[in-house]
């Protein structure tokens, strides 16, 4: 036995309940499972080397004890894996397969690997075994839907160690043998009944403990609810219990049967609740998504929680706030009570009580970070007090520690198809919040992902507006991560979708952006020619800053197409519209641009005044890193020229700008500019 706490597939006990529970029984399976890493694999017998990692396998049903069995193994042999111990789940809380893309994103996030956003399945699992390559590290991968799963995942690494856990056998996988688990002998059944529900009733009637063992025929799951409702109950015996599971006549797992009893004594208010968890998404519910379920207040719903969480329904799931799981062995059975007692409507409002919730949660994290907005501050007054946050980072806290929830919640409201309208009001709430508390670069992952369900439920209720919007996100995104053919073909159709709509924003994006895209892959003349489209698209809508700056985009791609002529056009139009427009920063930048090209056609002395000319407004700007970069191209024409002393000069001057900057105190901004919305008609959220 060791003090590792029981966790029956996630089934775990609060600290006042599971004082006394333990690691129990399992001796012959552990001691199978550390010989079976010692064992010569096929390889080996052969005579070649292990090209992977070795796979054990924990096969068991829901409740079996197998998630205990395999952390109880992964804490008895870490020590040898001196790289840590990753751990992904594989299936959710509801039996949904998880894609190999997810578990393969989070393991790489855990190593503080890579993960490009929308990176193929096959891209992802390649970069997690490149980054698992020389390491030796041990993989726990719980509840494995099938072998595909496990093999995507498998280290080319024989250093490495995979314990997986799965309901059958991983067939395909060469060289697995499976732990297939039962129920707990007798001996250590009666003993985790003891832990929990006190020694003294245990001690005095050995024959009803045994009994009552025998009717929960071994599954630790189904004990720990046996005990936890004898803990609730000190009056009540064991063979009380034990009497009433004889009489239940229901057929099913000796776990759905102890539930049913434990759901049946609970008050109905909480028995509501218990039954509406199975809605949480991913099995992760707070007190916030408690009283939106149940209809109840915030306080009543948490002290319910923790009523849950003290007779083994539900666990604690980390420290720094209040959120429980639903264990994956009680997930079914709680939604076939959900069923049974629930009407459908009544369900479904449960449901958008719950997305409603959950967008006004959003509003507030984000909110709170708009501290110069004075709509912002008086919309933050006006949320009720339970749903603000306290500070800026107390919201980015939550935020984070809520995320496989709320990506969760997206993903099912997008999947249930009923509930379109609240859950295009979440997914727009949580790229917000994401993009102002994390940044566009540190949430790309998760935000590719929005994107992707926006645009599902766009194209299925047909809303060419925020269908565009969705391309042009993911275009931004496949751009930034090299994936430029695949960002051309999503930028020509938010063009499609942005004329369908009669929306000048998005087909003056959407035209640029496929401008951009040819840029990036080399073809300069197209580029030029798209640039052209949107420039007199912005100039017939009068946009004076963004017509300057499509003047320089054209000049751009002429440049690396080689027509100086023409590129020195378009830069003088670029200075003159950055000029009208008083925007000293763009017209330094320009003029920056302007003295490159003219070096680049063989006119250094027009070059050399227009770059002093870039200095003084870079000056005016205040822009020191243009300013050293001007100078240090002084300094190269200079030096071109025969000038070395001055060419000396400006390259002093440079260094010593760099080197008074990189003194002054840092700044990291944020990228909230990164992410683009389709603005339509209406001024709400």
């Amino acid at each position: 036995m060791t003090d590792q706490a029981v966790d029956t597939d996630g089934v775990r006990l609060s600290p006042d309940v599971a004082m006394e529970a333990r690691f129990l029984g399992r001796t012959r399976e552990l001691k199978e499972l550390r010989a079976d890493i010692e064992r010569a694999g096929l390889d080996t017998l052969s005579g070649r080397k292990a090209p992977r990692a070795r796979v054990l396998l924990i096969a068991g049903r829901p409740g079996s004890g197998r998630t205990t069995l395999g952390e109880e193994l992964v804490r008895q042999v870490a020590d040898r894996y001196p790289d840590g111990v990753l751990r992904a789940r594989l299936s959710e809380t509801d039996g949904t397969r998880v894609p190999v893309e997810r578990s393969a994103r989070e393991l790489l996030e855990s190593l503080g690997a890579p993960a490009p956003a929308g990176a193929a399945e096959d891209d992802l699992a390649e970069a997690l075994r490149t980054a698992l390559a020389g390491r030796r590290t041990l993989l726990l991968l719980d509840d494995a839907a099938d072998a595909e799963q496990v093999d995507a995942l498998l280290p080319d690494n024989p250093e490495c160690l995979v314990v997986a856990i799965s309901q059958g056998p991983l067939t395909g996988i060469c060289d697995v043998r499976p732990c297939t688990l039962g129920g707990l002998d007798t001996k250590s059944a009666v003993e985790l009944l003891s832990g929990i529900a006190g020694p003294v009733r245990v001690t005095v009637d050995p024959r009803a403990a045994e009994d009552l063992a025998e009717r929960c025929q071994g599954e630790p799951a189904a004990l720990v609810l046996a005990g936890g409702w004898l803990a609730a109950r000190p009056q009540a015996a064991v063979a009380d219990l034990a009497r009433h599971l004889h009489a239940e006549t229901d057929e099913g797992t000796a776990t759905g049967r102890v539930l049913r009893l434990v759901h049946d004594a609970l008050p109905a208010p909480a028995a509501r609740m218990l039954r509406l968890l199975s809605l949480a998404p991913a099995g992760l519910a707070d007190p916030h998504t408690a009283s939106a379920l149940a209809g109840c207040t915030v306080s009543s719903a948490r002290t319910t929680l923790d009523d849950f969480v003290s007779v083994g329904l539900l666990h604690p799931v980390g420290a720094s706030l209040p959120q429980y799981e639903v264990p994956g062995c009680l997930h079914p059975l709680l939604k076939r009570l959900a069923e049974a007692h629930e009407r459908p409507g009544e369900l479904q409002l449960a449901r958008a009580r719950m997305l409603e919730r959950a967008v006004r949660l959003l509003q507030s994290c984000r909110a709170i970070t708009e501290t110069d907005s004075p709509q912002a501050r008086e919309k933050l007054l006006g949320t009720p007090r339970s749903l603000r946050f306290s500070s800026p980072r107390d919201a980015a806290d939550w935020l984070r520690v809520r995320r496989p929830a709320l990506l969760a919640s997206a993903r099912l409201a997008v999947a249930d198809g009923t509930l379109d309208t609240l859950a295009r009001r979440l997914m727009s709430q949580l790229v917000r919040a994401m993009v102002a508390h994390f940044g566009t670069q540190a949430a790309a992952g998760d935000l590719y992902g929005i994107h992707h369900l926006v645009l599902d439920v766009a194209e299925r209720r047909r809303l060419p507006r925020e269908q565009a919007a969705a391309l042009l996100n993911l275009g931004d995104l496949d751009a930034r991560t090299g994936r430029t053919a695949d960002a051309l073909a999503r930028y020509r159709a938010a063009l499609d979708a942005g004329r369908a709509a009669n929306d000048s924003y998005a087909t003056g994006r959407a035209t640029e952006s496929v401008g951009g895209a040819h840029l990036e892959l080399g073809d300069f003349d197209r580029a030029a020619d798209w640039f052209g489209r949107s420039l007199a698209e912005r100039l017939a809508r009068g946009e004076r800053a963004d017509a300057a700056r499509l003047y320089g985009r054209i000049a751009a791609a002429h440049t690396y197409a080689g027509r100086y002529g023409e590129a020195l056009r378009n830069w003088r139009a670029a200075v003159a519209g950055h000029r009208r427009n008083g925007d000293v920063a763009a017209r330094a930048r320009a003029l920056s641009e302007l003295a490159r090209v003219q070096e680049y056609a063989g006119r250094p002395e027009e070059s050399l005044r227009t770059c002093r000319e870039a200095v003084e407004w870079a000056r005016r700007a205040e822009d020191t890193r243009l300013q050293a970069a001007l100078h240090l191209r002084l300094a190269d024409t200079f030096g071109r020229l025969g000038d070395p002393a001055s060419a000396a000069l400006h390259r002093s001057s440079a260094e010593r700008m760099l080197e008074e900057e990189a003194q002054e105190p840092g700044t990291d901004p944020k990228h909230s500019g990164d992410t683009y919305e389709i603005r339509s008609p209406s001024g709400q959220d």
